[in-house]
């Protein structure tokens, strides 16, 4: 049946026209059949021409809607949104992304992105003939969450939660709560303890009658999907079930450990930054700096071990910079006699972190800057231990630092943790945190519906970063369960009954667990868990009887697009 279909396409400010001739594709599409509107536009996304489209959708009676743009991931449902506000169904709009697939692919051949320009919008235009209204699929939710990791970040998360009226499972594998905080000494920037830290929220958790807390506890099985999660947790009293709307993991990350003999690692005298915490506190009390009962005279602070590496952590560890400077400012303050070298690649103390940085300057800490490829060398001789650098601030100066103390300033590194990544299904990327579904847009965001992951077993992240998270997490939380019901995306698995006759392939392909076998009036056949299906369709192409599709990616409009993107042009 024809349709009135509208295309409207972007400039992107240059980003798509600098390199595809979007005008040209104007007037090509402009004699396609059944659309009756074609039309530039600098920003598509901006206000103003969001209006413009929603008073041509009105006036000329526009019934399907596409728009040649950037990446569905940015602005799919800003025009979803713009075609419900034109009271369209938001199903027959469809995206068609010319930037990434276009002009940033093909900078070197405009005559040849704006052919290819043109048969994607070509192709767009045909789904969009056949594009039906879909509807949301709705189900109830259960207004309570599962917190996995009851560390800084998980017992502030779990707070947080509660403070929403949501019932709380807080699930921590240790004998206690706290994570690597119990093994900290004073916090930025107000120079607290971090156990008087840990203290206060775990009085807070236990004061709170919709947090229950598990500890030497683990998550050992998952069914369900997002609104009804069943999970079950075991621990020193048994086997227990609990049903969840959301399930958030907060389970940190470890403190990268030195290789035997990396920069001397393993020899008396050298330490990481988590045994130098230990250690300041220690001998804040005897108000005298010994190590294995020597005085401390000099210490040397070693940066970027085991990180930014060809080989291993190629990351940047991030916070670690702070963090021994920060180290070096406590070490100063309890212990003003100690001279302190710091030897550093990169000083990344970024944003309000820099006061730190200059307040360690002002305080004469020593900071000597290194080359990847001189660093420095840690020496043991008879009178003790010597670091051996090439200044890059001097012009490669090479010094030679007796010391009583090397501190090698290390980040963190993901976990090992494969049962629970294969109970709850988590993406965990090349450098071992888990990953999210984009760092800015979805932040807190798995492709798993539901499963929110925070802190640091995303990524090396401060206390204060690790916080923000756990809090970005529960408020996303809170949007989906407090409502009662939720709304999830139509565009899933459907199963043609008549054609299915249950050979288990398509299961086999579904990464989400989606699609089980069912027996309908005595006949084997697939069925989709809409709750779970991620509509991504691994399923369709192995079915041998054509029995399975994706609503809106029909059998039909996917041929229709491939006969528009092979059609011949003058």
């Amino acid at each position: 049946m024809a349709k009135k279909i509208g295309v409207f396409i972007c400039y992107c400010g240059g980003n798509i026209s600098d390199f595809v001739d979007v005008e040209k594709i104007a007037q090509e599409i402009a004699h396609e059949d059944d659309v009756v509107r074609a039309k530039t536009h600098m920003f598509v996304c901006s206000d103003a021409a969001q209006e413009e489209i929603i008073r041509e959708i009105k006036e000329r009676g526009l019934e399907a809607l596409v728009i040649a743009s950037c990446s569905p991931k940015l602005h799919l449902e800003t025009f979803r949104r713009l075609a419900q506000r034109a009271g369209l169904n938001p199903y027959t709009y469809i995206q068609v992304n010319i930037r990434e697939q276009c002009s940033w692919a093909h900078t070197h051949n405009r005559e040849e992105a704006t052919e290819k320009a043109l048969r994607l919008v070509r192709a767009g235009v045909a789904r969009a003939r056949m594009a039906r209204p879909l509807k949301p699929i709705e189900i109830k939710t259960i207004p309570a969450a599962l917190v996995v990791g009851a560390g800084i970040t998980g017992l502030r998360t779990a707070v947080a939660l509660s403070d929403l009226g949501l019932t709380v499972h807080l699930v921590e594998k240790e004998k206690r709560v706290g994570g690597l905080l119990n093994h900290l000494d004073r916090l930025f920037p107000y120079g607290r303890q971090a156990t008087e830290l840990i203290e206060e929220l775990r009085r807070e958790v236990e004061r709170r009658e919709n947090i229950h807390l598990y500890l030497e506890a683990e998550v050992t099985k998952k069914t369900g999907s997002v609104g009804n999660f069943k999970l079950t947790i075991v621990g020193p009293e048994g086997e227990k079930e609990v049903h969840v709307g959301a399930v958030l993991v907060a389970t940190g990350g470890n403190p990268y450990v030195p290789n035997p003999g990396e920069y001397g690692y393993g020899a008396p005298g050298i330490l990481t930054l988590l045994d130098f915490h230990r250690l300041i506190r220690d001998c804040r009390g005897a108000k005298r700096f010994v190590f294995n009962g020597h005085p401390v005279r000099r210490v040397v602070f070693i940066y970027c071990v085991g990180f930014r590496e060809k080989k291993g952590h190629r990351f940047c560890s991030r916070y670690c910079c702070a963090a021994g400077v920060y180290a070096g400012l406590t070490l100063k303050k309890d212990f003003p006699q100690i001279e302190q070298f710091h030897l550093y690649r990169d000083m990344r103390t970024y944003g309000s972190l820099e006061r730190l940085y200059h307040q360690a300057l002002e305080e004469g800490l020593v900071f000597v800057r290194f080359n990847e490829t001189h660093r420095p060398e840690v020496l043991e001789t008879e009178e003790g231990l010597t670091v051996r650098v090439k200044d890059e601030l001097t012009g490669g100066k090479e010094l030679a630092i007796s010391c009583d103390l090397i501190v090698l300033v290390t980040g963190l590194e993901g976990k090992e943790q494969q049962k629970l990544v294969d109970v709850l299904k988590l993406p965990v990327g090349k450098d071992g945190f888990f990953n999210e579904i984009h760092p800015k847009l979805r932040p807190v965001e798995t492709v798993i519906d539901g499963l929110f992951i925070t802190g640091a077993c995303q990524a090396p992240k401060n206390i204060s970063e690790s916080v923000a998270s756990g809090l970005a997490a529960a408020a996303k939380s809170g949007v989906l369960l407090l409502p009662g019901k939720l709304d999830l995306e139509p565009q899933i698995a459907r199963v043609n009954l008549q054609k299915c006759s249950w050979c288990g392939l398509c299961a086999e392909a579904c990464p989400y667990e989606a699609i089980v076998k069912e027996e309908i009036q005595g006949k084997a056949v697939a069925r989709v868990n809409p709750a779970l299906c991620k509509g991504e369709g691994a399923c369709v192409p192995v079915c041998p009887e054509e029995a399975i599709e994706v609503q809106g990616y029909e059998h039909q409009q996917i041929k229709a697009m491939i006969d528009a993107l092979c059609k011949e042009t003058a």
